[in-house]
């Protein structure tokens, strides 16, 4: 009977803390939307022109789909918008092999570098935990986002392991 309540218990408290997962990531991106509104940009097409300027070249449209953790068909679409708005450009990989490298337009670079600038809500959101209590969260998202990858049976690239 004990083991039981405890397993009611604990499940209860797993869905609490998925709840809370949640809708503090939604109101942390909301918070983010808010801040670069201004620069008529999606909070997706900054996290695109940040990742393409982040990873180790090339930035190839499958290594951007691993690292933003969406679709390759939903970043072609992202692309294709991007492209048309003038933010960014899609080269054939000096490589060869057929590769498509994706490099930021001068206008991409300069929304980029005004969203980070204008990147606060974050900073002070974040600074509501110690330094111990952000190495621990960081420890305990990490291992719930690698279990998460083996449950969808992926691999994604790990921006920050």
């Amino acid at each position: 009977m004990e083991s039981t309540a405890k397993t009611l218990e604990r499940d209860r408290r797993e869905r609490q803390l998925w709840a809370l997962l949640h809708q503090t990531s939604h109101a942390i991106e909301r918070a983010r939307e808010q801040e670069i509104r201004q620069f008529g940009i999606s909070m997706m097409q900054a996290a695109l022109l940040w990742v393409v300027k982040t990873i180790e070249p090339p930035a190839t449209p499958a290594r951007i789909s691993r690292w933003l953790f969406r679709q390759p068909n939903t970043v072609c679409g992202l692309l294709d918008r991007m492209e048309r708005a003038g933010l960014v450009k899609r080269v054939r990989s000096p490589q060869g092999r057929g590769t498509t490298v994706v490099l930021l337009t001068e206008k991409g670079n300069e929304l980029r570098r005004k969203s980070i600038a204008e990147m606060r809500a974050i900073g002070s959101i974040m600074s509501s935990l110690s330094d111990e209590e952000i190495d621990v969260l960081i420890a305990a998202l990490q291992k719930l986002r690698a279990r998460a990858f083996i449950e969808l049976a992926t691999v994604q690239e790990e921006p920050f392991s």
